[in-house]
């Protein structure tokens, strides 16, 4: 079983950054890929970025790309989301995600390629 904790969230300014964390306990995830969603309120959840087991894949919303950054370290089983110029629609709650395999590719989007997913962090961009 892993558990994934998310940290990070927090309420910040249009045109600010931050960067959430994702830590995975219990088993390894340096095996699987890892992905990022958020969901606001009223809305389905929606992917936002995915990463590799090796970290030699990445893949990003077209509503983030250029601005949202994710790195893994698996010696810290340890995702990271770096957020750039945030706008107030990326105000959601952001789950972290394990893949089935070690890579997510075309399916990175889908939430059935992810099996475990934490709790979510809010976050909160004001205008």
């Amino acid at each position: 079983q892993v558990q994934l904790v998310e940290s990070g969230g927090g309420l910040v300014q249009a045109g600010g950054s931050l960067r959430l964390s994702c830590t995975a306990s219990g088993r390894t995830v340096r095996d699987r890929a890892m992905g990022w969603f958020r969901q606001a309120p009223g809305k389905e959840r929606e992917f936002v970025g995915g990463i590799s087991y090796n970290s030699d894949g990445t893949y990003y919303a077209d509503s983030v790309k250029g601005r949202f950054t994710i790195s893994r370290d698996n010696a810290k089983n340890t995702v990271w989301l770096q957020m750039n110029s945030l706008q107030p629609e990326d105000t959601a709650v952001y789950y972290c995600a394990a893949a089935r395999g070690y890579y997510c590719s075309g399916n990175c989007f889908e939430t059935a390629t992810y099996v475990y997913w934490g709790q979510g962090t809010q976050v909160t961009v004001s205008s």
